[in-house]
């Protein structure tokens, strides 16, 4: 005699790369939170800057977000850049989160194939991304994506704006 066996064949859920709405303000900028506790900076994004930088009358960024159709797993936001003197547009891949439990799935990839997308449809001629220094895990990440580092050059500088 043998023993029957059962075997649960879980079918992966479906994730949708899509551009964000409105009604994903909250869990958006819960990821947001996520990230900013991960690189140990405290947030202070809140839903109502969401709206205003991604559905105001002067969008400043475009989000893209991981819909499994249940809940967000993760997001990317992108930032206009501009090299003035090549006549050049860009994009950076200001934030790319995927949440803890569906990493390593490929969801990361595909939305920054997406990014790549958008970046593309909109008339740029390359997209960015930096990572910390020591985040070597992000560092492959980018370069198994096709990013090429490039060395940071100069000093930043800021003023606050009142």
């Amino acid at each position: 005699m043998t023993e029957d066996t059962e075997i649960s064949l879980v079918r992966p859920a479906v994730v949708n790369i899509r551009v964000a709405k409105p009604r994903d303000l909250p869990e958006l900028n819960q990821m947001i939170a996520l990230l900013a506790a991960h690189h140990g900076d405290a947030a202070a994004m809140t839903p109502d800057k969401l709206r205003r930088d991604l559905f105001g009358p002067m969008p400043w960024i475009q989000a893209l977000v991981a819909d499994t159709g249940e809940e967000l797993i993760g997001y990317a936001i992108l930032v206009p850049l501009y090299r003035a003197q090549e006549g050049k547009r860009g994009m950076d891949l200001h934030h790319l989160f995927v949440r803890d439990g569906h990493r390593g799935h490929g969801i990361g990839q595909h939305l920054v194939s997406r990014a790549r997308d958008c970046a593309i449809a909109q008339g740029c001629d390359y997209l960015s991304v930096s990572a910390a220094t020591g985040n070597f895990a992000a560092h492959r990440f980018y370069e198994q994506m096709d990013f090429v580092p490039r060395p940071v050059t100069g000093m930043r500088y800021m003023q606050a704006l009142a």
